[in-house]
């Protein structure tokens, strides 16, 4: 599995066992919370204050995010992946901690919950920032919808007569990398789901591992690029 899938599957998985646990906060997609808000106002739902706090936390990830790459300039693009791998393996373990430590019963409206979602919101907005503050090849892998839509249009092109052979080898090229982030993070929101099942907030060991596990071999490349210039 690729980078790009992984952080997929990631995102995927945090946002469906935060959705579950948190009284259906989104920490990926966050602006989602937009419209659990307004269900909340109208008697459908609970939480607003927490929801509503999800906002300022996404923005610090993002500005954090922003911090340390514009701050720091580093040499290549692995550089920069490593260090926000790192920096989302340490928040996503600090939202797996604060989630373990919640009281049994805990409502939407006490403050360790508040601040648990707001971890998670960070942690989220550090990835979603990753894309555009790291010059790399891939796709969205945070938010779905602009993927599949792309992919029903190409899938429309490659279907239709009337589109020629070089326009069907572009469509066909993109579906090829973008199908398998969406299956990717459709499995991690699957897995999410069950994990917090059977783990509770444990789970959030697994996406952990996994951005520490890119973080390693970003670090890897980093050293072996490093050696080959010197």
């Amino acid at each position: 599995m690729n980078d790009d899938n992984l952080l997929s599957a990631t995102a995927g998985y945090v946002d469906t066992l935060s959705f579950v646990s948190l009284f259906g906060l989104f920490t990926a997609h966050v602006t989602g919370n937009f419209v659990l808000i307004g269900a909340a106002v109208a008697g459908y739902g609970q939480g607003i204050f927490l929801k509503l706090m999800a906002f300022p936390a996404f923005i610090l990830g993002v500005a954090l995010s922003s911090l340390i790459i514009r701050g720091r300039k580093p040499e290549t693009p692995m550089r920069g992946a490593c260090l926000l791998y790192a920096v989302q393996a340490l928040l996503l373990l600090a939202f797996c901690i604060s989630g373990v430590n919640l009281r049994p019963g805990f409502n939407p409206e006490s403050w360790p919950v508040v601040a648990c979602g707001m971890i998670g919101a960070i942690a989220m907005g550090v990835q979603n920032a990753h894309s555009r503050l790291v010059a790399r090849p891939g796709v969205p892998n945070t938010v779905m919808t602009g993927n599949v839509t792309q992919v029903i249009l190409d899938a429309l092109d490659l279907c239709s007569p009337r589109v020629g052979e070089d326009v069907k080898a572009v469509a066909r090229a993109r579906i090829v990398k973008m199908l398998p982030a969406i299956i990717a993070f459709a499995v991690g929101a699957t897995v999410g789901a069950l994990a917090y099942k059977f783990l509770g907030f444990w789970a959030l060991l697994l996406p952990t591992m996994a951005l520490a596990w890119l973080a390693m071999r970003a670090w890897m490349h980093r050293n072996a690029v490093g050696n080959a210039v010197s």
